[in-house]
C-alpha cells in the first residue's frame, strides 16, 4: 500500500491519472487470482465439503383434517401447518450435512380424511423408517404408538395433551409443543407477577376445552390463585350477532382480576374481550395466550427464522411449523454428534444431558427424560406483541428453571 501511495503521488503530479487507475486495477486482479487459486486448492483437498456417505431418512406422517368453523371470513385457512416447518429444518440439516458427509431426506405420508392411519404407519415401519415426525391428534398418536414396539422414534408435533406426558406417557415418543400444563403455568407466573390473583373461568363445551380448564385449575392451585367464579359457555346463540347483549349478562359475577377463557377451537372466546360486565383483561386461549411460537416474536434471532420461513412457505410460521422444525433440527443435531441413524442411538442422545438445541427463545432447549417433553420457554402473546416469555425471573428450580413450567419429574407417573 505504501508503494502504491508513493507511485500515486508521483504519477498524479505528472497528470497520468489513467495510468494510475490501470496500475491499481492490475494489482487488484493479481490479488484476486492468487486468492482464487488458493480457494480452489483448498476446496479440492476436501477440507471443507465432504461427499455424503450417510443417509438419514425421516418420514412425516399426517392426515387430512376436517376444516373447523371459522370465527371470521378473514381468517387464513392453512392446510400445510407443520409440513413447511419440517422442510425448513430439512434444509438446515442438509446445509450442515455438506460439512459432515450426511444427507437428510423427508418422505411425506398424507392419509386421507377417512383413511387408515395405522396401516400407513405400519407400512413406514416395514420400509424401515426409524425416525418419524407425527402430526396427528392425540387419539391417533396413541393408536400408532401402541403398534410401534419401539421400532421407531416418534416426534409429536401436534398435541399438547397432559395425559400423554403423564400417566399415559409413551417411551418412544418425544413431544415438541408445550403441554397444556406448561401453557397454564406460564400464564399463572405472569398473573402472579402482576398480582392478578382472582380469576373468572369461562369454559367451552368441547372435551378439549375441559382439558384446558383442568390445566388452568391445576396452575391456579399451584400458584395460589383463586377462581372466584366458573361458567360454561353453551353455544346456544350466535355470538357474532348477540355478543353485545348476552356477554355482559353472562359475565355478571363477583369481582375478579382477569377473565380466563378455555376455547381451544376459537368458537366464542374472541367475543369476550371488551364486552364483559366488568372491564377486565382476557387471558387463556384468547386474549393473552400462551404459545410455542407467534408471528410477532423477534428476539434472539427469531427475525431471521421468521424471514426464512416466509420466503419458503409464503406465509407466517405457526406453532406446528415451529414444532416440526425443532423435530428435524433435533434429529440433525443428534445425527451430527453421534454419527448414528438408528432410533435407539438418536433417542439416547436426545434424552442425555449433552443435547442442547437452539430454539430462538434465549435459552437452550432439551428433552425431559422422564416423559419426553421438550423443555422450552413459552411465549405470552397479545395479538400484535409478545408480552413476556416465562419462566420469569424469580421462579427457581434446583436443576433447570424451565422445569417450573408443566409437570416436574416428581409429579409424573408414567405407566
Amino acid at each position: 500500500m505504501l508503494l502504491v501511495s508513493n507511485i500515486e503521488g508521483v504519477i498524479a503530479g505528472n497528470g497520468f491519472n489513467i495510468m494510475l487507475i490501470r496500475f491499481k486495477r492490475m494489482l487488484s486482479w493479481l490479488c484476486f487470482m492468487r486468492f482464487f487459486v488458493l480457494l480452489v486448492s483448498f476446496l479440492g483437498s476436501g477440507a471443507v465439503f465432504s461427499a455424503p456417505n450417510q443417509e438419514i431418512r425421516v418420514a412425516y406422517l399426517t392426515q387430512e383434517k376436517k376444516p373447523l368453523a371459522a370465527l371470521s371470513n378473514l381468517d387464513e385457512v392453512v392446510k400445510d401447518k407443520g409440513w413447511q416447518g419440517a422442510n425448513l429444518g430439512l434444509n438446515d440439516n442438509n446445509t450442515t450435512g455438506q460439512f459432515t458427509g450426511q444427507h437428510y431426506s423427508l418422505e411425506k405420508k398424507l392419509v386421507a380424511l377417512e383413511g387408515d392411519v395405522k396401516a400407513t404407519f405400519l407400512a413406514l415401519l416395514k420400509e424401515n423408517y426409524q425416525l418419524i415426525v407425527v402430526n396427528l391428534p392425540a387419539d391417533k398418536l396413541a393408536e400408532i404408538s401402541a403398534l410401534n414396539k419401539q421400532q421407531a422414534l416418534l416426534f409429536d408435533v401436534a398435541t399438547h395433551t397432559d395425559t400423554l406426558r403423564n400417566e399415559n406417557c409413551m417411551t418412544s415418543v418425544l413431544h415438541l409443543l408445550p403441554s397444556r400444563a406448561m401453557r397454564a403455568d406460564a400464564l399463572a407466573q405472569y398473573m402472579r407477577k402482576k398480582r392478578w390473583n382472582k380469576w373468572f373461568l369461562v369454559i367451552g363445551n368441547t372435551s378439549e376445552d375441559k382439558l384446558y380448564a383442568q390445566a388452568i385449575k391445576r396452575s391456579a392451585k399451584k400458584f395460589a390463585m383463586k377462581i372466584v367464579a366458573e361458567k360454561t359457555w353453551l353455544h346456544s346463540f350466535d355470538a357474532r350477532r348477540t355478543a353485545q347483549a348476552d356477554v355482559p349478562v353472562f359475565s355478571q359475577v363477583d369481582d375478579y382480576d382477569v377473565l380466563v377463557v378455555a376455547d381451544e377451537q376459537g368458537l366464542f372466546g374472541e367475543y369476550l374481550s371488551y364486552r364483559s360486565w366488568l372491564p377486565r383483561p382476557v387471558i387463556g386461549t384468547q386474549g393473552l395466550t400462551a404459545t410455542a411460537w407467534h408471528k410477532t416474536h423477534e428476539q434472539w434471532g427469531a427475525v431471521q427464522i421468521q424471514n426464512r420461513f416466509k420466503e419458503l412457505a409464503g406465509r407466517k410460521m405457526r406453532e406446528e411449523d415451529y414444532a416440526a422444525y425443532l423435530a428435524l433440527r433435533s434429529i440433525g443435531e443428534a445425527a451430527t454428534r453421534t454419527k448414528e441413524v438408528n432410533a435407539d442411538s438418536i433417542k439416547s442422545y436426545l434424552l442425555s444431558a449433552q443435547f442442547k438445541l437452539q430454539g430462538y427463545k434465549g435459552k437452550p432447549l432439551s428433552f425431559r427424560p422422564w416423559n419426553g417433553q421438550l423443555r422450552q420457554p413459552v411465549l405470552l402473546a397479545a395479538p400484535t406483541s409478545i408480552v413476556a416469555t416465562p419462566p420469569l425471573e424469580g421462579y427457581l428450580h434446583p436443576k433447570n428453571e424451565l422445569d417450573t413450567l408443566g409437570f416436574d419429574q416428581p409429579e409424573v407417573h408414567c405407566q
